[in-house]
């Protein structure tokens, strides 16, 4: 028996100061485009730890998450094929924002800025609703109606 199931990832909106930190891709899907920064869960690590390593490796910051943002599992969110993330707010502990592993730059972005609406993946969502949880602390799921 063939399964197939979605494979799961991460994301993290790091905000400091109004702002939310970036990675532009430096491969394909999506190369050249702003995301948050996130990727693959390895066999045997927890989702926690995964996101935590996502974001040393792509910016070289330590960070330590806040609370879990949401669940994103839209089928079509990934054009390479049918991810689930799981998206938290991170905050940032120690390090300077510099590019690695996949990522070909960093950039922190106001959550105010209209580049937050064009972001890869379906990341401009998750980045919208950190901005409904700053205010609310409420949680995001894919289907979840939103106001």
């Amino acid at each position: 028996m063939v399964y197939r199931n979605p494979t799961p990832t991460t994301d993290v909106v790091v905000i400091e100061d109004g702002q939310v930190l970036l990675v532009r891709r430096g491969r394909e899907p999506y190369k050249g485009r702003l995301a948050l920064p996130g990727g693959y869960i390895e066999y045997g690590e927890t989702v926690e730890d995964a996101a935590v390593r996502e974001v040393s490796e792509e910016t070289s910051l330590c960070i330590e998450l806040v609370e879990i943002l949401g669940v994103y599992s839209d089928p079509s969110r990934n054009p390479r094929h049918h991810t689930l993330t799981v998206a938290f707010i991170g905050r940032r502990v120690s390090g300077e924002a510099q590019a690695g592993d996949d990522a070909a730059d960093t950039v922190w972005c106001p959550l105010d800025s209209p580049v937050l609406n064009d972001l890869a993946f379906d990341h401009s969502l998750i980045v919208s609703d950190a901005r409904r949880w700053l205010r609310s602390h409420r949680t995001f799921w894919s289907t979840l109606q939103r106001d």
